[in-house]
This record gives C-alpha cells, structure tokens and sequence, in this order.
C-alpha cells in the first residue's frame, strides 16, 4: 500500500493540539488540556490511521510516583517529517491555531 500524505486535523481539536506539540518537536510533560476527554494514545492512533502521520512510539518501564511499575510511551515525529510538513502548510496550519 502506498503511503498517503499526511493531512492536519480542526486546528482547535485535541487531535490538532497534539499534533502541534509534535510538529513543535519539543517535549508535552502530561495531557491537562486532554484531561476527561479521550487518552493521548487514543488521539494518536487517530493521528495515524485517520490522518496518516507516520508517528514513533517508543514505550519504557517507569515507576509511578508510589512506587508501583508502569510503563511510559514517547510519541514523535521523524525530523524530515516535520521539515516538509512545515513546508506543505504545517506553519500557516500552526499559525492559524494561534490567531482562533
């Protein structure tokens, strides 16, 4: 199957929240703007089959703060991804987050 292209979801949705901290490649310590709507996991694998972003996921074991194991997923975006997304509409997309 060929690869589709990546298209962007509502720039004001969950789904757009989390793809801009992506597109941003910095680090999202927690979900609080996520909190009681859906789980991060869930609007990735959203991200993935609904709008064909291709994004990593690399999970680790952690301990939570009362010392029970847990496990801890990193999400990202692959460099030349986010270089051509941001040349293919990404800055106007992340651009008009900001001005709604």
């Amino acid at each position: 199957m060929a690869n589709k292209k990546p298209t962007f979801p509502g720039a004001r949705t969950a789904r757009g929240a989390v793809l801009a901290v992506l597109l941003s490649n910095c680090d999202q310590t927690g979900a609080e703007p996520l909190a009681g709507r859906v789980s991060l996991a869930a609007i990735v694998k959203a991200l993935k089959r609904k709008y064909h972003w291709p994004i990593e996921t690399h999970s680790f074991p952690a301990n939570t703060e009362d010392g029970r194991a847990s496990w801890a997923t990193v999400y990202s975006l692959p460099e030349k991804v986010i270089a051509a997304a941001l040349n293919d509409g990404g800055s106007d997309w992340l651009a008009s987050r900001r001005s709604s």
